[in-house]
């Protein structure tokens, strides 16, 4: 496959995306587009013109702006890289830039591509997309059901009863969604294993599964369970200079839904799973915080779902994971 030698950075917003197309010669060529399937077309038929179908597109990951146009390009063969916003910020800050408007955080993207080389992206399979979209409508309907909770505490009067309804609706839609959720992973059957396998682990229940199997499918491209943790962004970031070490909280760089649902499932595996709780109580016989703890439970869950779809069998509370 022939290098590329043109790069595309896309700065992605709701209702436009900016384009800015990078030359050998160090030469921008730059575009807005609306964001929607006709502006996509409109993109796909500039890039042509330029030719420069053959380049390397980047843009950042900003859920579901971006989603379909990264969807829309892939499907036409094109090399179009999704990196972490982060990873743009930081490279933004070594030029030193000053420059925050969309025009100049597309030829930063530009830029970026060119010097690294992100990967090319893979779209996720037809149901894993419908499969995100259920857990994203659950967790949706779980924060509404916590807020209308936490409402109907210090609500009177009318104002109880029409907070008491719209929670009745709101559990009704939460039962439903489980349930379209549940048929979904019934209806593939690699999607079934995969969730018989996580919800071997003592800890994992089928809301977390199925978040498991919508974020970070295909499994494969993962080499390591670090990689998984990376992805999580439960990976220590270590803090030290000289003779001075600071505290080594979590680098929080990938998913945050990842994190918010393997909080409790970490607390159940910490009385109900053996490997962890044996686990944990070591680190606590260390001098390890109680917080310090859960956040290791959930790393080593991770370690645990990777392991059991890797080898394909269940988990085994009598093998003992390095």
């Amino acid at each position: 496959m022939t290098e590329p030698i043109l790069f595309v950075g896309i700065d992605v917003a709701k209702a436009k995306f900016d384009a800015a197309l990078l030359t050998p010669e160090g030469k921008y060529r730059s575009k807005a587009f609306p964001n929607n399937p006709a502006g996509h077309r409109h993109f796909f038929d500039w890039l042509d013109h330029h030719g420069a179908r053959g380049a390397h597109l980047c843009m950042e990951a900003t859920g579901a702006y971006g989603r379909n146009l990264a969807r829309f390009l892939a499907q036409r063969q094109l090399l179009v890289s999704v990196v972490n916003p982060a990873q743009i910020h930081a490279f933004g800050k070594t030029e030193l830039t000053r420059a925050k408007t969309d025009k100049a955080d597309a030829r930063l993207i530009a830029r970026y591509c060119r010097m690294h080389r992100p990967a090319a992206w893979v779209p996720p399979a037809d149901e894993i997309v419908a499969l995100q979209a259920l857990v994203q409508r659950l967790e949706d309907l779980l924060a509404l059901q916590n807020m209308e909770s936490n409402r109907l505490e210090s609500a009177e009067g009318l104002a109880r009863s029409s907070v008491e309804s719209v929670l009745e609706f709101i559990t009704q839609q939460i039962q439903i969604v489980r349930l379209q959720i549940e048929v979904h992973i019934d209806n593939h059957p690699d999607l079934k294993k995969q969730q018989d396998l996580l919800s071997s682990i003592p800890g994992i229940g089928d809301d977390t599964a199925a978040t498991l199997l919508a974020f970070l499918s295909p499994w494969d491209r993962f080499h390591s369970a670090k990689q998984v943790v990376a992805y999580a962004g439960l990976n220590p970031s270590i803090r030290q200079s000289g003779q001075w070490a600071g505290k080594t909280p979590i680098a929080k760089a990938g998913n945050a839904l990842l994190r918010k649902v393997l909080f409790f499932p970490a607390v159940v595996a910490k009385k109900h799973n053996p490997l962890i709780a044996a686990f944990c109580n070591r680190l606590l016989l260390n001098g390890k915080r109680p917080m310090q703890v859960v956040v290791a439970a959930m790393r080593k869950l991770l370690h645990l779902a990777f392991g059991v779809l890797k080898s394909g069998k269940p988990f085994d509370p009598e093998f003992t994971v390095a």
